[in-house]
């Protein structure tokens, strides 16, 4: 309740001839909150983190950094870091997952598309000293979420040193392809809740953990997107129309689409394993078991993926053992 007040008071300052009405926006997976402010004629959006547990340096460079690339997110009106409170440009309240959840194929085509010609503008504006890197130090703390939290604390499960070791060699294999990749700009959560539908599309928010690094990463958050799923062959579409495109622009893909999907896919296999540690973190540590849900469509991704490569499958066997599939008859293969 205080820090409402400041948050009120904090606003009275920014816009003293004016009266406002405050209510929650949003909240996400950190200590940060955001309230819509109501004017008049106008919204503004709030953001309230709080300086002990949130940074908001790297939000305000972000945000430049994107706004200046041409795409649209929001725009910071005012600042007080010392409080931890920003003033921003409403980008509204419908998400991409809300319009695709309602929407039809030719809203889906639309929509990725616009979210894929805004990431081919972040990504030409990449430069390699703006963003921390993406190095192989981040790649493996993010992939030893899985055993740390799904594994151990979610399946109550301890590996043995085998299994460690297969897990290790597998996780050396994803490193070896991740960082061979071409860097850009990574936005690291380029999905369906991050992604707002406005005019123009798509508003962007929830950037501020951006990173120097592997090219395909934002398109494994994007289209295989824990909240949502797709066909495989509107997948491939979508994806050949960004690839066509970001060669034309002039972006560092593989000349053989093939090779570049094969990219996609391991990236996805590395993301997949952080989302599924992060998810079992958020319910046994955090107390959030919203997450649970959305966990099966994670596995999903990731078996397939590990099932298509030979150098994958110590995974997906360790995975079996784990988790034993059951088929409709009851029967575990």
């Amino acid at each position: 309740m205080q820090r409402l007040q400041q948050l009120t008071q904090w606003l009275h300052s920014q816009v003293p001839n004016e009266s406002f009405t405050l209510a929650p926006a949003s909240s996400d997976a950190s200590f940060r909150r955001y309230f819509r402010a109501t004017f008049e004629n106008r919204t503004l959006i709030v953001m309230d983190a709080p300086p002990q547990h949130e940074d908001c340096h790297p939000f305000l460079h972000i945000a430049k950094l994107f706004e200046d690339a041409g795409t649209y997110v929001p725009h910071v009106y005012a600042q007080d870091l010392t409080q931890g409170f920003l003033l921003l440009s409403d980008l509204g309240n419908t998400t991409y997952l809300q319009a695709l959840n309602e929407g039809n194929t030719g809203t889906a085509r639309e929509l990725y598309g616009a979210a894929t010609d805004a990431l081919i503008k972040i990504q030409l504006s990449s430069r390699d000293d703006e963003l921390p890197p993406y190095d192989e130090a981040l790649l493996l703390r993010e992939m030893r979420l899985f055993p740390e939290w799904y594994i151990a604390k979610h399946l109550n499960v301890t590996l043995s040193p085998a299994q460690n070791a297969k897990l290790e060699t597998v996780f050396a294999r994803i490193l070896a392809n991740n960082l061979a990749q071409p860097k850009v700009y990574v936005h690291r959560d380029y999905h369906s809740r991050n992604l707002m539908v406005t005019d123009p599309n798509p508003g962007i928010i929830d950037f501020q953990d951006a990173v120097y690094g592997p090219i395909t990463y934002d398109l494994a958050s994007l289209f295989k997107d824990a909240y949502i799923r797709w066909e495989e062959a509107e997948v491939i579409d979508w994806l050949i129309r960004y690839w066509e495109n970001a060669r034309r622009a002039g972006l560092p893909v593989h000349e053989d689409f093939s090779e570049f999907y094969r990219d996609y896919e391991w990236m996805g296999v590395q993301r997949h394993l952080k989302v599924l540690g992060i998810f079992a973190r958020l319910c046994h540590r955090d107390g959030k078991d919203g997450y649970l849900k959305d966990l099966p469509l994670v596995m999903t991704y990731l078996r397939a993926a590990c099932a298509r490569y030979i150098d994958l499958k110590p995974l997906l066997n360790l995975l079996d053992v784990l988790e034993p599939r059951v088929t409709q008859e009851g029967f575990s293969f």
